[in-house]
């Protein structure tokens, strides 16, 4: 015990221990499976007793069966409807390698025949024919090996008249037959739709075709034969591979298949129903049953929880290295590390609790959104949106990685981040509820279009009522949170400033003088902060407590004393002094009793520093007494933070313009910059982070307020005052 209470002592240690307990907690989450009892039935066994559900669960292996069957009977229907198929390509081609095949034998056969005269091509014109050109006269006998050689090779059967043809013609005819049937032949089964019963009407309109193409063309036969003959080899040769060229549109179909298979609702098992019954043979549907439910004694997949345990580590060591370049503040506090840790581990927890449930539209439920919206008002916005990514990848894992799931989650938590950056009253956090409704509902709708799933499209809604779920868990949340790790959130803030906060009621009750004097200093150094990018909330509800001290002798304050009585003037400055720098300890016994948060209790502290009490040490120098300076001194500590540092220079700044006899805009910002760098100068600005350049726009901004509350006023003419007394007086309103 004592060598882990001197490793939890260092600092370096602590935050690895915090780190090592996140993520074993995590993965023993994420790897946890709920085991009643298992047993060791196989396919083929007897049941030796009766098994029932622990839980409710989808039957996969029915539900399954059921959307197959589904799936190939819509699939059998649209295979009779013309409309889902297609042209297949691959039948033009194939055709015309076939008739290229002819016409290559044909060729190397006419290759061997001596022409019987030059040969010539004519293209004819108005119907008549040129000179004739030269043919060849090719044998029964090669005509006869030519057509064996064809259904040999290609499988086709061509008469011998439209043979004789090919090889008689002149080559330029021969040419422009092959050209003109391969064309052909790629127009119609290329481009036109060929049903299995549409074969003998295509073959009936070859000719027409044929001939209106022949005519389009201007072609005539140079060789022997009329432009009839022609044609009808034409025809020959192209119904010899005329056959149908649909196939079923496969993409169309699939498309069909998925939208029938998810209109079939899944099959339940559900708890306390029996699966098995004593004496019945195990078959593979109750196995799946039975695995799905966890009662088989499977072997440990050592593979996937390798894989789980790194893919965890990957996403935390991601979250360590931002946090250390990015947020180091939140990585050097243990505490803050716990929090966000603690945050991790209950949404985790949340996600695998409905990934129990068997529902398929579950996954849309997980409410990322909480944990983005609860890091965002108790550390950093920033940070929520690294731990939104991290979170998106874990909650992948709970899911089975389902895409849709993952893009939700990520698109409600960046969401839910964005929502919560202006929150002025807690009612606002179910307004940013809604707002990442609405965007987990689109995103869904998005994702169901883009996947074609009807399913997802059909549970859109789910991700509205996520939204209003993530609002609620942080609101209930929220405050056990910032009460366990002493953080203050903006809404804490929000609610410390009303007026009827105790303290706050009775500053207004018992030093009004008090209370106004930090009213103006609040707004003071709200501007100034939000000039310098610091808090301005924090900085504003700081100032509102930074003097609640007060209240234990409110007489004894100058502003408010009513009355030109000044007890001090009967007391010694040590006593005075005392009396005044006391308040910064009444103050912060006041707030350790009404149990006021850290942050504001450090304005209570820091708002005086460790600064000189001038006006009664310079008494009791002037008096001949032997001072010492540290006895006139406040306790300190200097302000740590700038927001505390702005209200240290709003307290004293707002007290010495009020003095000011005539506070014209010159000379309250003399006054202004006089005192800022006296405190500069004073070394009590030491311990904060404002540069020069911030304390010039504190300077700026303390200007403009202080020159709206004490800007000059009109005077009112004697004259005019004792006439309109007279008025009021005549009309009875006096």
């Amino acid at each position: 015990m004592r060598f882990f209470g001197g490793l939890w002592e260092r600092d370096g240690a602590r935050h690895w221990i915090v780190a090592s307990i996140v993520y074993v907690t995590l993965l023993g989450i994420l790897l946890a499976n709920l085991i009643p009892s298992r047993s060791e039935l196989r396919v083929g066994q007897v049941a030796t007793r009766d098994i029932s559900a622990p839980k409710t669960i989808v039957n996969r292996y029915r539900t399954q069966q059921l959307r197959q069957q589904e799936a190939e009977l819509a699939v059998d229907e649209a295979l009779q409807d013309p409309a889902n198929y297609v042209i297949d390509g691959k039948v033009a081609t194939a055709a015309g390698e076939k008739l290229g095949l002819v016409f290559d034998r044909a060729r190397e056969l006419r290759s061997q025949l001596p022409p019987a005269q030059p040969e010539g091509l004519t293209s004819g014109t108005n119907g008549s024919e040129s000179a004739p050109s030269s043919s060849l006269a090719p044998t029964s006998g090669q005509i006869s090996a030519l057509q064996q050689t064809i259904e040999a090779d290609a499988g086709l059967r061509v008469d011998k008249q439209t043979l004789t043809l090919v090889l008689s013609c002149s080559w330029q005819d021969f040419m422009q037959l092959e050209r003109v049937t391969l064309q052909l032949t790629q127009d119609l089964l290329g481009g036109r739709r060929i049903g299995t019963g549409d074969r003998e009407r295509v073959v009936a309109e070859l000719p027409d075709l044929v001939d209106s193409y022949l005519e389009r063309e201007g072609l005539l036969p140079a060789g022997p034969g009329t432009r009839e003959t022609v044609a009808e080899a034409v025809v020959a040769l192209v119904e010899s591979v005329v056959q149908p060229n649909l196939i079923p549109d496969e993409a169309k179909l699939r498309t069909i298949a998925e939208q029938a298979a998810d209109t079939v609702e899944p099959v339940m098992v559900l708890q306390g129903e029996i699966v098995v019954r004593r004496g019945d043979v195990i078959t593979r549907e109750h196995a799946e049953v039975l695995k799905d439910l966890g009662l088989q004694r499977l072997r440990t997949n050592y593979l996937t929880v390798a894989g789980i345990a790194g893919v965890l580590l990957l996403s935390l060591v991601f979250l360590a290295v931002y946090l250390w370049q990015h947020q180091r503040e939140v990585a050097a506090n243990d505490g803050l590390l716990a929090l966000l840790g603690l945050v991790l581990i209950i949404s985790v927890f949340l996600a695998k609790i409905l990934s129990l449930i068997p529902w398929e539209g579950i996954g849309y439920l997980i409410p990322s959104a909480f944990a983005a919206m609860l890091i965002t008002l108790l550390l950093d916005s920033h940070l929520a949106i690294v731990v939104v990514v991290a979170l998106s990848v874990i909650v992948g894992m709970v899911t089975d990685f389902q895409i849709s799931t993952v893009v939700t989650v990520m698109a409600g938590g960046i969401t839910g981040v964005f929502s919560v950056g202006r929150i002025s009253q807690r009612s606002d956090l179910t307004r940013a509820g809604f707002i990442v409704g609405v965007v987990n509902f689109a995103t869904i709708v998005f994702m169901a279009l883009a996947t074609n799933n009807l399913f997802i499209l059909r549970h859109s809604y789910l991700g509205i009522v996520n939204g209003i779920v993530s609002a609620v868990l942080t609101i209930g949340f929220l405050p056990y949170l910032e009460s366990l790790f002493g953080i203050t959130s903006s809404i804490k803030l929000l609610e410390l400033s009303n007026p009827n906060q105790p303290l706050l009621r009775r500053l207004l009750l018992e030093a009004p003088g008090t209370y106004h004097h930090s009213i103006l200093v609040g707004n003071l150094a709200e501007t100034a902060a939000d000039a310098v990018g610091a808090d301005g909330l924090l900085a504003r509800v700081g100032a509102t407590y930074h003097d609640i001290g007060k209240l234990k002798r409110p007489y004894l304050f100058v502003e408010n004393q009513f009355t030109t009585e000044n007890p001090h003037d009967k007391l010694s400055p040590s006593l005075s002094t005392l009396i005044i720098t006391s308040h910064v300890k009444d103050g912060l016994e006041l707030a350790r009793q009404h149990k006021l948060p850290p942050a504001l209790m450090d304005f209570i502290a820091q708002h005086h520093g460790d600064d000189l009490v001038k006006f009664f040490y310079h008494k009791a120098v002037e008096a001949g007494m032997a001072v010492d300076e540290s006895d006139f001194r406040y306790g300190g500590p200097k302000p740590q933070t700038k927001e505390t540092a702005i209200v240290m220079l709003a307290d004293s700044v707002e007290a010495a313009v009020r003095s000011l006899a005539k506070p014209t805009p010159g000379r309250i910002e003399g006054m202004v910059r006089k005192l800022i760098k006296s405190r500069l100068n004073s070394g009590q600005l030491d311990e904060c982070s404002l540069t020069l350049k911030d304390l010039d726009k504190i300077a700026h901004a303390f200007v403009q307020v202080l020159g709206g509350i004490y800007h000059s006023r009109v005077e009112y003419p004697e004259s005019a005052l004792k006439e309109e007394l007279s008025r009021d007086n005549a009309e009875g309103r006096g």
